[in-house]
């Protein structure tokens, strides 16, 4: 497996810590408000990262954030919270804001066929972790108070660009539009890790500290929230090209300061999608969310279609023109799939399927790269090998495509197995509940070996016969 390390700027080999278990740590949503489909681009791409590593062997423990505090309008500590801005937008609490776009986020996911991470976790779930950490940070006198609030001394970090390939020169104040001076801070890149009331009175949001009554910053979230689950040392870390900086450049510079030794080896970052006027957004033009390309007439997994057909290292370029053409596309990829699957017949040809297998891992393994995976679904169609050898690979490979290419209907079961199948799904429920993570995945591997593949919904777990 080869991925583009943004820490190296190259294509490397991967090679995780543990040879056994893949650990990733993906960036979640600030939910203050509807993902837009540019969000969901960068979630399609991790996705797909997470099944091809299942896909080629590994296992993978992925853990992910969801931001209900913390991230202000600028990324410079300045500005409200977002998540204040949602409540007062909408005239409810920012803990209504929070659980209401969550599960917004959620269900969009489910329409794209993302899977949703064994471990995801809230901001404010780990309050005690960030005020210990900040403690460390100050004890080594790597943090500073000021005015109030603390702030990492990034002056402290002789490789703090690294990620970024930025200099200090490029945050000077005048610079960049959204760095602005702050008389407290000893630098202009110093980054905010506590604010007390005594900058923002108005904050819903506040934890006692020992640095007074107040609310953490955004970047120290993602480290700690990874190094809970994950551990001390992280294979993947990822995100939009976005959050390389500040972000990602904060979160290396706090984790390593803590824990003295590389933390995240592999950052891959998924690029923008674009809009005729340029990177979309949630401030201009017709706010475009998954429910808008429904009620305009688009399946979800269209879009999914429309984002694989291109590297998720290139921009894209939306416009509802192209994203017809991929629709026509998918549906006519679906058409041909369902003959496939009308007229299956002979025995799975065992040297064919492992040949157009190998070729799909090899476009994988180089990458993510899902528009040569497409090309190979496409040759495999085109090819004269019988139709059960075509259905087992169009199976195999909508593993990791999730075009839903072959939906398998639900078989008769008798009532002693589905009750057994039910204890099974509400035994799961608990253990997550309960943040036995590893029981969870052992319940799912169960399931699996009976042939039931089951899948977290809004509505609740659902499982699959197949």
């Amino acid at each position: 497996m080869k991925l583009y390390n943004t820490l190296g700027r190259k294509v490397e080999e991967f090679i995780p810590y543990n040879k056994k278990e893949v650990t990733m740590y993906t960036c979640g949503p600030t939910v203050y408000h509807y993902a837009h489909i540019g969000n969901l681009r960068t979630y399609i791409f991790e996705d797909i990262l997470e099944k091809t590593l299942h896909y080629i062997g590994y296992s993978v423990k992925r853990a992910m954030n969801i931001t209900d505090v913390g991230h202000l309008t600028s990324d410079a500590d300045t500005g409200e919270d977002k998540m204040v801005k949602g409540a007062i937008r909408e005239h409810k609490t920012v803990w209504e804001i929070a659980d209401f776009y969550t599960e917004a986020f959620k269900r969009d996911t489910e329409k794209l066929n993302i899977k949703w991470p064994e471990i995801v976790s809230k901001a404010t779930d780990h309050i005690d972790d960030y005020i210990q950490m900040i403690q460390v940070l100050l004890d080594r006198d790597i943090a500073y108070p000021a005015g109030g609030n603390i702030y990492f001394d990034v002056s402290k970090v002789s490789d703090y660009y690294e990620l970024s390939g930025k200099n200090a020169e490029d945050l000077m104040v005048g610079v960049r539009d959204d760095v602005e001076e702050d008389i407290h801070k000893r630098n202009p890149a110093d980054f905010g890790l506590w604010f007390t009331s005594s900058k923002f009175d108005d904050q819903a949001m506040k934890w006692d500290s020992p640095w007074g009554v107040g609310y953490p910053g955004w970047h120290i979230e993602c480290s700690c929230i990874s190094m809970a689950y994950l551990g001390e040392h992280l294979d993947i870390h990822c995100g939009g090209v976005d959050n390389i900086f500040p972000h990602h450049t904060n979160e290396i510079a706090q984790s390593e300061a803590l824990l003295n030794h590389q933390w995240c080896k592999y950052w891959c970052h998924g690029e923008h999608l674009n809009d005729s006027t340029g990177k979309m957004s949630k401030s201009k033009g017709e706010f475009l969310t998954v429910s808008l390309l429904e009620e305009k007439g688009f399946h979800p997994l269209s879009y999914r279609y429309f984002c694989l057909k291109s590297h998720y290292r290139n921009q894209l370029v939306f416009s509802y023109e192209s994203l017809k053409q991929a629709e026509n596309e998918y549906k006519k990829l679906l058409q041909r799939v369902a003959k496939v699957k009308e007229t299956r017949f002979g025995e799975k040809d065992i040297d064919a399927f492992k040949k157009y297998q190998d070729r799909f891992k090899e476009a994988l393994e180089n990458d993510l790269n899902t528009s040569s995976a497409l090309t190979v679904l496409y040759d495999v169609l085109k090819d004269d090998i019988n139709h059960e050898t075509k259905y087992a690979l169009i199976e195999s490979f909508d593993q990791v495509l999730s075009l839903d290419l072959l939906l398998t209907e639900k078989k008769e079961i008798d009532a002693q197995f589905e009750a057994w199948i039910l204890e099974k799904i509400e035994e799961r429920k608990q253990a997550k509940v309960n943040k036995d993570f590893a029981r969870a995945d052992e319940i799912r591997e169960e399931l699996k070996e009976k042939n039931v593949l089951i899948k977290d919904t809004r509505e609740g777990t659902i499982y699959e016969i197949v």
